[in-house]
């Protein structure tokens, strides 16, 4: 269970087991219960079929697992999916097809501040795969943990990640790095990012941060803007009166 120390807007730090968060989750095919996996763009009645099958194995799964949160591109079955794990006693949730919610950010926020609106607020929210630029505002939108897979797969097409943008370091020769340095810069990278999540949280700015890495990527920046001007109960809601 995910213990809220502190809210910055949505923004939430707290602390899961020893781990402060947002943070980095490690994780693999072990640690997470039997999903059935979808692809976004589907018929409604095959996403519920989905989202029954998921919950039909983790009622035989272990609630200390990651559950994955399916439901495809309708927000009231990934809430209905997120609904009946909890219940089940699950808190550690995987939202399944970020790829596609990154590249649909109407999407992404009708979906995410559901999720946020109605679950427990012990409850933890995962994203695999996220661009570092894009961490600060799905941070500020309730993200608890991400996946650190980016940093291995933007080092296996070569190319170094930074807070603002990635680089293919044959067209941007900007270090000559082996793989396996190219990996750890990249995680170096991504761990860098989390930390400063952390800070501007603990600091009351973590909305400047997310306004200034919103601007190195169109996707975000479309986020935030359906985000101020179709959410505000939800951003206000987090939000102390002074």
């Amino acid at each position: 269970m995910l213990e809220i120390k502190s809210h910055d807007g949505p923004a939430r730090q707290g602390k899961y087991q020893a781990t402060e968060t947002p943070n980095i989750l490690k994780f693999n095919l072990e640690s997470m219960v039997p999903d059935e996996p979808m692809p976004y763009d589907v018929p409604r009645e095959m996403a519920k079929w989905s989202v029954e099958n998921t919950i039909e194995n983790a009622q035989k799964g272990d609630i200390n697992q990651i559950a994955v949160l399916h439901g495809a591109k309708y927000p009231d079955l990934r809430l209905e999916c997120a609904s009946a794990l909890e219940e089940l006693g699950y808190r550690l949730f995987l939202v399944a097809n970020t790829d596609d919610l990154l590249r649909k950010p109407q999407d992404l926020l009708k979906i995410i501040t559901n999720l946020r609106e109605n679950m427990s607020p012990n409850s933890a929210l995962i994203f695999p795969f996220a661009e570092l630029n894009f961490i600060p505002l799905l941070v500020y939108l309730g993200v608890d943990f991400f996946g650190d897979s980016s940093a291995d797969f933007y080092a296996k097409i070569g190319a170094i990640t930074t807070p603002h943008g990635n680089y293919d370091l044959q067209q941007y020769p900007i270090y000559d790095f082996t793989p396996e340095e190219l990996k750890k810069y990249n995680q170096d990278s991504l761990d860098f990012v989390l930390r400063e999540v952390r800070a501007h949280i603990q600091n009351g700015t973590l909305r400047n941060l997310v306004e200034e890495r919103c601007c190195s990527s169109p996707e975000a920046m479309s986020a935030l803007r359906i985000l101020d001007r179709d959410y505000v109960d939800f951003v206000d809601s987090y939000t102390p009166l002074y």
